[in-house]
Protein backbone atom coordinates (compact mmCIF):
# COMPACT_ATOMS: atom_id res chain seq x y z
CA UNK A 1 0.00 0.00 0.00
CA UNK A 2 1.18 3.35 -1.25
CA UNK A 3 1.55 6.36 1.46
CA UNK A 4 -1.22 8.24 0.10
CA UNK A 5 -3.37 5.03 0.20
CA UNK A 6 -2.75 4.47 3.88
CA UNK A 7 -2.66 8.28 4.47
CA UNK A 8 -6.70 8.06 2.75
CA UNK A 9 -7.30 4.85 5.08
CA UNK A 10 -6.16 6.46 8.18
CA UNK A 11 -8.55 9.79 7.54
CA UNK A 12 -11.30 7.73 6.89
CA UNK A 13 -10.71 6.03 10.49
CA UNK A 14 -10.37 9.47 11.80
CA UNK A 15 -6.74 9.32 12.40
CA UNK A 16 -3.75 11.10 10.68
CA UNK A 17 -0.90 9.25 9.21
CA UNK A 18 2.82 11.24 9.81
CA UNK A 19 6.52 10.07 9.88
CA UNK A 20 8.54 11.28 12.99
CA UNK A 21 12.27 11.68 12.31
CA UNK A 22 14.74 8.50 13.67
CA UNK A 23 17.48 10.93 14.85
CA UNK A 24 15.56 13.72 16.18
CA UNK A 25 11.98 12.95 16.77
CA UNK A 26 11.11 15.57 14.65
CA UNK A 27 7.33 14.98 13.40
CA UNK A 28 6.54 15.55 9.95
CA UNK A 29 3.75 15.22 7.79
CA UNK A 30 3.39 11.68 5.74
CA UNK A 31 4.74 13.31 2.76
CA UNK A 32 8.09 14.65 4.05
CA UNK A 33 11.14 12.74 2.15
CA UNK A 34 13.89 14.28 4.82
CA UNK A 35 13.80 15.85 8.52
CA UNK A 36 13.36 19.61 8.25
CA UNK A 37 14.94 19.73 11.39
CA UNK A 38 18.22 17.40 10.87
CA UNK A 39 17.97 16.75 6.93
CA UNK A 40 17.63 12.78 7.89
CA UNK A 41 16.13 10.44 5.72
CA UNK A 42 15.12 7.92 8.64
CA UNK A 43 11.32 8.16 9.56
CA UNK A 44 8.72 6.00 11.53
CA UNK A 45 5.35 5.88 10.87
CA UNK A 46 3.21 7.41 13.29
CA UNK A 47 -0.31 7.66 13.83
CA UNK A 48 -2.32 10.92 15.48
CA UNK A 49 -5.82 11.08 16.62
CA UNK A 50 -7.36 13.48 13.71
CA UNK A 51 -8.48 16.05 16.58
CA UNK A 52 -7.92 19.74 17.41
CA UNK A 53 -8.69 23.65 16.90
CA UNK A 54 -9.66 25.32 13.64
CA UNK A 55 -6.92 28.15 13.11
CA UNK A 56 -8.06 29.17 9.97
CA UNK A 57 -10.42 28.92 7.08
CA UNK A 58 -11.45 30.42 3.99
CA UNK A 59 -15.24 30.06 2.89
CA UNK A 60 -16.13 28.95 -0.58
CA UNK A 61 -19.47 30.09 -1.65
CA UNK A 62 -18.35 30.07 -5.55
CA UNK A 63 -16.81 26.80 -6.33
CA UNK A 64 -14.55 25.46 -8.84
CA UNK A 65 -15.53 23.04 -11.66
CA UNK A 66 -16.82 19.97 -10.47
CA UNK A 67 -17.15 21.33 -6.75
CA UNK A 68 -20.49 23.73 -7.24
CA UNK A 69 -22.29 20.92 -5.42
CA UNK A 70 -20.55 21.30 -2.42
CA UNK A 71 -21.33 24.85 -2.08
CA UNK A 72 -21.17 26.27 0.39
CA UNK A 73 -18.00 24.65 2.30
CA UNK A 74 -14.98 25.90 4.39
CA UNK A 75 -11.39 25.16 3.46
CA UNK A 76 -9.90 24.77 6.93
CA UNK A 77 -6.58 24.61 8.60
CA UNK A 78 -6.68 22.77 11.76
CA UNK A 79 -4.16 23.21 14.62
CA UNK A 80 -3.49 19.36 15.94
CA UNK A 81 -3.53 19.08 19.57
CA UNK A 82 -0.35 18.34 21.48
CA UNK A 83 1.73 18.76 18.15
CA UNK A 84 3.11 21.55 16.06
CA UNK A 85 1.49 20.17 13.04
CA UNK A 86 -1.55 21.69 10.94
CA UNK A 87 -3.52 19.60 8.42
CA UNK A 88 -6.08 21.20 5.52
CA UNK A 89 -9.32 19.81 4.47
CA UNK A 90 -13.33 20.43 3.64
CA UNK A 91 -15.75 21.19 6.57
CA UNK A 92 -19.31 21.09 4.31
CA UNK A 93 -22.32 23.23 5.24
CA UNK A 94 -19.72 26.71 6.47
CA UNK A 95 -21.87 29.57 4.57
CA UNK A 96 -21.04 32.81 7.18
CA UNK A 97 -17.87 33.24 9.69
CA UNK A 98 -20.63 33.17 12.79
CA UNK A 99 -20.69 28.98 11.86
CA UNK A 100 -17.29 28.51 12.30
CA UNK A 101 -15.09 30.85 14.93
CA UNK A 102 -11.48 30.08 14.92
CA UNK A 103 -10.59 28.10 17.89
CA UNK A 104 -13.96 25.78 17.07
CA UNK A 105 -12.77 22.12 18.02
CA UNK A 106 -12.70 19.96 15.38
CA UNK A 107 -11.48 16.71 14.24
CA UNK A 108 -10.82 14.32 11.05
CA UNK A 109 -14.10 12.65 9.69
CA UNK A 110 -12.57 11.13 6.62
CA UNK A 111 -11.88 11.56 2.88
CA UNK A 112 -13.39 11.37 -0.31
CA UNK A 113 -13.10 12.87 -4.32
CA UNK A 114 -12.38 16.60 -1.89
CA UNK A 115 -9.80 15.55 0.13
CA UNK A 116 -9.75 14.91 3.80
CA UNK A 117 -13.23 15.72 5.45
CA UNK A 118 -13.11 17.61 8.68
CA UNK A 119 -16.23 17.86 10.91
CA UNK A 120 -17.12 20.53 14.01
CA UNK A 121 -16.48 18.20 17.55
Amino acid sequence: MTIEEQLIEFAKQGKLLTHKCTECGYLHLSTAYYCLKCGSKGFEDTVLDGVGSVATYTIITVAPAGFEKYTPYAFVVLQLDDVNLRISGFMPNIATPADLPVGTRAKIAGFDERGILIEKQ
